[in-house]
């Protein structure tokens, strides 16, 4: 089968397309024929071996497909360790979750890992209340488009989204935030304030890093919860020390997928059917962000990296 490899750590060029055997399924596993592969800003990560999961050579990255089981059933699938991109990928039986009628390969793919976090970073890290201001940083990214979504579903009082562009302003807008701002602006602190109308913000969702974080957390109100869940910056934000946080009884919380699985009862699938359902219904939407071949997977990370990109990439395992 066709894959991409990767035979040592570095960026988008270590991406290589290759041939290697099918994968074969073990007890409790399923094979996919795979119809799309879901890119994540964490695959730029594995590929660097940066990650939280240390990564092993040789190795195909990707953690999510959508196809076809044997047995004809359509399903989308996380995927342990990698194996996504590739023609044909094992997952365990329990993470192959069937697809509902309606569901369209993007929007399958959007809300399996990016729609997950952002209905747990809402649910279960912050504690989302009706009429608090929610701070959506990168919200024109997979994570951040279907969360200003959620959190205006669900009753935020104030969505304040930051973005690169006018064009990724635009976006977030038009799914709803109250107000989009520039995220590259010099003081975040005081553009925050000043966009919640001169007061501190209830929530903050952020996974840039870097002074992006150390700036949102001076600017929350007091009982203000960051949730922090990458570091697409690249740059680690100052040490948060508590007596800082004694200042406005603020909370600053971390949220690593999977961590989930490890909770009682079945969260991950109750928000996976919560978030089809929102789906179904109109109530929120997946963005397109592109559809590369698997062939150009390395294009496919050069554009996440860049921080270009607007909601979901794909790749496309028949090119």
């Amino acid at each position: 089968m066709r894959a991409v490899q990767v035979t040592e750590f570095g960026g988008p060029e270590v991406l290589k397309l290759v041939e290697l055997p099918d994968p074969v399924a073990g007890p409790g596993e399923v094979l996919i024929d795979v119809e799309r592969i879901g890119v994540n800003y964490a695959d730029t990560h594995q590929a660097e071996n940066s990650y939280l999961a240390p990564s092993k050579l040789p190795l195909v990255p990707g953690g999510e497909v959508v196809g076809r089981t044997a047995d004809g059933r359509r399903v989308v699938a996380l995927l342990n360790g990698g194996g996504g991109y590739a023609e044909r990928a094992v997952a365990a039986e329990a993470m192959a979750f069937p697809l509902p009628e309606g569901i369209d390969d993007l929007t399958a793919l959007s809300m399996l890992v990016q729609g997950a976090t952002a209905w747990i970073l809402l649910r279960k890290n912050v504690h989302l209340d009706a009429g608090e201001s929610v701070v959506v940083h990168a919200a024109a990214g997979g994570v951040g488009t279907i969360a200003v979504q959620l959190a205006k579903a669900w009753g935020a009082g104030r969505v304040i989204a930051t973005a690169s562009s006018d064009e990724k302003r635009a976006l977030a807008l038009e799914l709803g935030a109250d107000v989009a701002v520039d995220s590259r602006a010099e003081d975040m602190t005081e553009t925050l304030l000043e966009a919640n109308g001169g007061k501190r913000v209830d929530v903050v969702l952020d996974m840039v890093g870097g002074t992006t974080t150390d700036q949102s957390l001076t600017a929350l109100a007091p009982f203000g919860r960051l949730a922090f869940y990458g570091m697409a910056g690249r740059k680690q934000p100052k040490p948060v020390e508590p007596r800082n946080l004694l200042g406005h009884s603020t909370t600053v919380a971390g949220m690593w997928l999977p961590h989930v699985f490890r909770l009682p009862g079945n969260v991950f699938g109750t928000a996976l059917t919560e978030l089809f359902d929102l789906a179904a219904g109109g109530a929120i939407r997946a963005i397109p962000g592109g559809e590369y071949a698997l062939a150009d997977a390395r294009g496919a990370h050069e554009a996440l990296r860049s921080r270009g990109t607007i909601g979901k990439l794909l790749l496309d395992p028949t090119r």
